[in-house]
């Protein structure tokens, strides 16, 4: 049960005056639907105005508040702006202009002969002193004094500025005073006021300190919810595994593992010996051998006598897992199946009772190895493969079908800065595999001007009529999918005029079956050549692909690029990855794909991108949802996540966990920033 003194800051958003369902739709987009999201929806920047007593002294492009006197409308012919025209204290002419329909509203608020206060920048049209639809016009000195300096805020549409600063003030009106959860001598030291002064403050100045207390709670609850689970999966009891090697002799495997491989294979078998269940991600880059990893995982849980299962994110990627396991386990006897929403009927029973009897030992399958109606006779291992698409609280879902708590294996082939590691995988043990595998080549990286166009189809047509496939990825266009999807069918449509039925289009709005379909003709080899929104799936995994073509690749981040050079270079044929860049080029952008040209070690290149993007997006991974911060930023994770941890490390060992009085407070922290989970685990539910 949520705390009562939290109750005012998760009431809905339309509780409060004047919000009704025209306004909630706004709100709702930009994920304000209680109190709480409003009170941290923290503005982007302040605007400073500057009152003067006249025109005179303020100067062209200054944000000003000044007294003026209306003399006269002057309506334009057709669609030509309304102009006010005023006078300040010493009769220098100024007009208000204003475009479109707001005439109405301009004679309303500044009707003739009257003397308003109005704000707004001063500008210069011809040699008329001009103010643009001013922000504000009011007839009180006090109230026009009171917009000297304003927040600025990210909107969305049908939301103005001043609407959504009256709503965030509501809100703030509300906030309660809780006791503090932070360390005291850390507050001393870093000069830091309480919770509930801190966040007006914000709203209302640049306040860097308080700024840093806001994002240093976010940081301390994620670190405290995390050690939570780490302590709660300690004092579990798990099933020790271990295996007489009897399968993993039988494997056929194409070639020797690498140093890496097998280092990361001791440390799994260490800890599935162990009574408390493994909690251990697998950090790899693109192609660094993962599955194979996973696999002496899955093996050893079988050897044990009990059951493995392997999740994915998407059916796609569980076929593929499922099908290169499955050639893998070629002659060990060892039975696995597939099993994805789409299963129905007769056979779905039969891997259902084949769960149950224990007589399938592994499955592969997408969340729907973990309904409800899915039971397991022994469940021992689950292996997860792009981590950061599960949440922790649904991996805690996971570890309830086992008889006892599963051992758990995350993956992950997003390479993540070692600043961050701590932050989205701070209750699990980190292996990583730093080579690759022998025999893969180095992919050929270019960056090519857009208007080679021609060049560049032309040699796609070289190597389709030389027996090989290639992508073309389609750019992002503003990060909206509708535009995304726009684009890639228009370049999907030209290259189908020039190569005909061997070209497939994929993307994120095409019914599940339409898009496996056109993959499997693409992995197949009956298509040559796929033409794909960023959706193309990290993993999917085509040997003969041998040319990765991104168009504007400067739109996209480091790790993005990166994710999507992955997917050729992949067989022993040489592949190449031609980057198409437009002539607008900002630095970071210019920065970015020389990089990609220089590297192909993901991890360097992650902690660049981290450098390059400074506060920034991360990796790409805001569209993922796998930043796990909403205040804190790059440059605040990487100064206090490591005092965060020290900080619930001391809660949690000396002044008494959750129980203590400042425990008591930290319980508050966890669900103000919806880490309940962390306490539910402490309750045992």
């Amino acid at each position: 049960m949520r705390p009562e003194a939290l109750n005012p800051l998760f009431a809905e958003t339309d509780s409060l005056d004047g919000v009704g369902p025209k306004l909630m739709r706004p709100l709702e987009k930009l994920g304000l639907t209680r109190i709480k999201d409003l009170a941290y929806h923290l503005p982007d920047r302040f605007v400073e105005r500057r009152a003067v007593t006249d025109l005179d002294a303020a100067g062209v492009g200054e944000n000003i508040i000044v007294a003026l006197t209306v003399r006269e409308h002057r309506a334009s012919a057709g669609r030509g702006p309304f102009r006010v025209v005023c006078e300040d204290e010493r009769g220098t002419i100024c007009t208000i202009t204003y475009f479109g329909r707001a005439s109405y509203t301009a004679r309303k608020l500044l009707p003739v002969g009257e003397m308003r206060w109005v704000a707004g920048k001063l500008e210069q049209y011809g040699q008329m002193l001009q103010i643009v639809h001013p922000e504000h016009v009011t007839q009180s000195a006090a109230e026009a004094m009171a917009q000297a300096r304003e927040a600025v805020y990210p909107l969305s549409e049908g939301l103005t500025q001043g609407r959504l600063a009256g709503l965030v003030a509501q809100a703030l009106v509300l906030l309660p005073e809780l006791p503090e959860w932070i360390e005291p001598s850390q507050i001393a030291k870093s000069g830091w006021m309480a919770w509930h002064e801190a966040l007006p403050e914000v709203h209302k100045a640049k306040n860097e300190p308080a700024r840093d207390r806001l994002a240093y709670d976010e940081l301390l609850a994620n670190a405290l919810a995390l050690m939570l689970v780490r302590a709660s999966n300690r004092s579990q009891r798990g099933t020790p595994l271990s295996g007489d090697g009897s399968l993993r002799a039988k494997l056929h495997l194409p070639f020797a593992l690498t140093g890496a491989q097998a280092r990361s294979i001791r440390e799994i078998e260490g800890d599935l010996a162990q009574s408390a269940p493994m909690l251990r991600l697998l950090q790899g880059d693109v192609g660094s051998g993962k599955t194979v990893v996973a696999l002496s995982a899955l093996l050893i849980a079988v050897e044990a006598g009990r059951q493995g299962a392997l999740l994915a994110p998407t059916e796609i990627l569980a076929r593929q897992h499922y099908e290169t396991l499955r050639q893998m386990l070629e002659g060990t006897g060892v039975e696995i199946v597939l099993l994805t929403g789409r299963d129905k009927g007769k056979a779905r029973e039969a891997i259902l009772m084949g769960l149950v009897d224990g007589s399938i030992q592994i499955v592969v399958g997408t969340h729907a190895i973990f309904q409800d109606s899915v039971s397991y006779r022994d469940l021992a291992l689950v292996v997860i493969d792009e981590q950061h698409r599960f949440g922790v609280g649904q991996r805690l879902m996971l570890a309830r079908k086992g008889r006892r708590t599963p051992h758990t294996l995350a993956m992950t082939a997003t390479p993540i800065p070692r600043t961050l590691t701590l932050a989205q995988y701070g209750e699990m043990e980190v292996s990583q595999l730093d080579e690759l595998p022998p025999g893969r080549q180095a992919i050929d990286t270019r960056v090519v001007s857009l208007e080679r166009m021609g060049d560049v189809v032309g040699a796609l047509a070289r190597h389709i009529e030389g027996g090989q496939q290639a992508y073309w990825v389609c750019p992002m266009v503003n990060e909206n999918e509708n535009e995304d999807l726009a684009a890639a069918e228009a370049r999907y449509a030209t290259l189908r005029e020039r190569f005909g039925e061997t070209v497939v289009l994929v993307h994120g709005q095409m019914r599940p079956e339409a898009k496996d379909a056109a993959m499997e003709r693409f992995v197949a080899g009956e298509a040559r050549l796929l033409v794909a929104t960023t959706v193309i799936e990290v993993g999917v995994n085509v040997p003969s692909a041998t040319l990765m073509v991104i168009e504007q690749a400067e739109r996209f981040g480091l790790a993005q690029l990166h994710q999507l050079r992955g997917r050729v270079g992949r067989g022993s044929e040489k592949s190449t990855c031609l980057l198409l860049r437009s002539d607008k080029l900002s630095e970071t952008a210019r920065q970015r794909l020389a990089l990609m040209r220089e590297t192909q070690d993901g991890f360097r290149l992650a902690e660049e991108d981290l450098q390059l993007r400074g506060g920034g997006e991360l990796l790409g991974t805001r569209q993922s949802g796998d930043t796990p911060f909403r205040i804190a930023s790059l440059d605040q994770i990487a100064k206090y996540l490591p005092m965060a941890h020290d900080d619930a490390r001391l809660l949690i060992e000396r002044d008494g966990g959750l129980d203590g009085p400042r425990g008591e407070a930290a319980r508050l922290l966890l669900y103000l920033f919806e880490r309940d989970w962390g306490v539910q685990l402490l309750r045992g539910g």
